[in-house]
């Protein structure tokens, strides 16, 4: 890249330079006409695919070219789109054209107006589709960074909310805004935000997975590090308790941090629910984790090592399942496990009608199939049946997809060495998460280190007036989240 080179007064200079720039683009136009409002030619540059261009015909063409409508004496005050700026050279001049807005160069003048006329195209608000909610909002977040903070500010209208924008990427400078509350938020953990999205050095930061991979404090972990969210209504809540967004222009989720493991297992819906039955809800989250994790590793060990711990019935019922089946646990355990995740992929990557029927043929056709030839037995059948269902109750997909990763490392130690396996596993598995680390908070908070004030929303899920301070994982500069909220019927 040379030298940044300044606007020159005369056009067609100009116009000459901004040719030399954009080469080979078809859809940069460059509309050179002549106003009675300022004496010359001037030049009206954008790339016609990212503009809106009845806000150009309205906003700009139509008062230069009939400006005896209007009183104004600048030609800032001529303009009506919605903001005009000054930019005074050709880097800015190329970066403000290939985000979307449109540049006006007036003969005899060394700076050029830069007017925002975004109109890319774009989809409409819909229903997210990896968070449904039952009774929350039905409004997810879509392409675009702007519409994305609308979203965001119609649940929390309050002038603390604060946003700081950064531009990322050597060769598609993407938008990155931060926000965050800013009488709550810790600034300790903003400004380690900060740094870190201020050292990345990319060509592109396409969406937000790839920025989290890059700020994450552990990218060796196989367990997310941050909340990566579709729904406005799931933000605002993070963002009251003390937390910081990460809104990712181009991109239809957000980034939520810092977080903790619990933080995975909770839902916009648990709030609006009452607190018994969402207690009851997170409660069975734990043990679908639990199930999802441990249980065809669990199966393994006690049909290849620990026998002797199964009641003689059941024992006797697994050896007639298993009689016709010439693998060991282990290799029926990958089998099945492998055919489940590939048959997962395929209904996800597939069109919707084709990805539900190749779930019918897997899971019934194939299942039974497999089982009459003699290929699996029906126990491991069931196991991996209950597996799968268990780990589609994790609320969080990132948090489900880690754990399958996991069921397979405990399924091979629990094939080498039993039931000792899944206790090796499980106690390493407790001690890095203990390790990890979400923007220097500890990823085991409340539990370790032990935070009872939080227990409050850990396991169960307490009345929201008996929660009266923000959860210190979230290390909140401001703690008190609610007065006392429980009127008594006569006003006390």
């Amino acid at each position: 890249m040379g030298p940044i080179q300044p606007i020159a007064e005369q056009l067609d200079e100009n116009i000459r330079l901004l040719q030399n720039i954009f080469t080979m683009t078809p859809d940069l136009v460059i509309r050179t006409f002549e106003s009675t409002f300022v004496e010359g030619p001037v030049a009206l540059v954008y790339l016609s695919g990212l503009v809106d261009k009845s806000s150009i015909n309205n906003n700009m063409l139509r008062p230069l070219l009939n400006p005896g409508e209007h009183t104004s004496t600048s030609i800032f005050d001529l303009l009506s789109v919605g903001a005009v700026s000054t930019v005074y050279d050709f880097g800015a001049v190329e970066e403000e054209i290939l985000q979307g807005s449109s540049v006006l160069f007036v003969e005899g003048r060394t700076e050029a107006l830069v007017a925002e006329t975004h109109g890319w195209p774009q989809r409409a608000v819909e229903d997210p589709q990896l968070e449904a909610s039952l009774k929350g909002a039905h409004q997810g977040f879509v392409e675009t960074d702007i519409q994305n903070i609308a979203l965001i500010r119609r649940y929390i209208p309050n002038r603390e909310l604060k946003i700081k924008q950064f531009r990322i990427g050597a060769r598609g400078r993407g938008k990155i805004s931060v926000m965050y509350m800013d009488d709550i938020i810790n600034p300790d953990v903003l400004k380690e935000l900060e740094d870190r999205i201020k050292m990345i050095d990319i060509d592109a930061v396409i969406n937000t997975g790839e920025l989290e991979e890059l700020i994450e404090d552990n990218p060796w972990s196989p367990f997310p590090q941050f909340v990566l969210t579709e729904r406005p209504d799931s933000v605002a809540s993070h963002l009251l308790q003390g937390r910081i967004a990460v809104i990712v222009d181009r991109s239809p989720s957000v980034l939520v941090g810092p977080t903790t493991f619990a933080s995975f297992f909770q839902n916009v819906d648990d709030y609006s629910t009452r607190w018994p039955v969402a207690t009851f809800i997170r409660l069975l989250r734990y043990l679908a984790f639990l199930v999802a994790t441990f249980l065809p590793a669990t199966y393994i060990a006690l049909v290849s090592f620990n026998y002797e711990v199964i009641p003689i019935d059941l024992i006797l019922s697994v050896g007639e399942s298993r009689e016709r089946v010439p693998f060991p646990p282990m290799l029926e355990a990958m089998l099945m496990e492998l055919t489940l995740e590939m048959l997962r992929e395929a209904g996800v990557r597939l069109p919707a009608p084709i990805g539900q029927t190749v779930g019918i043929v897997g899971g019934i056709v194939i299942g039974n199939a497999v089982v009459q030839a003699g290929v699996v037995s029906n126990i491991m059948v069931i196991v991996v049946a209950f597996t799968a269902i268990a780990s589609f109750i994790i609320p969080n997909y990132d948090m489900a997809s880690a754990l399958r990763l996991l069921r397979f490392v405990m399924m091979g130690l629990a094939a080498m060495f039993g039931v000792v396996g899944i206790i090796i596993g499980l106690m390493t598995l407790i001690g890095h998460l203990i390790s990890l680390e979400s923007l220097g908070v500890p990823y085991g908070s409340p539990l370790a280190p032990t935070r009872f004030s939080d227990w409050k929303d850990l396991f169960v899920r307490l009345p929201l007036w008996n929660m009266k301070n923000r959860p210190l994982s979230a290390r909140a500069r401001q703690t008190k989240r609610q007065g006392d909220n429980r009127p008594q019927g006569d006003g006390q």
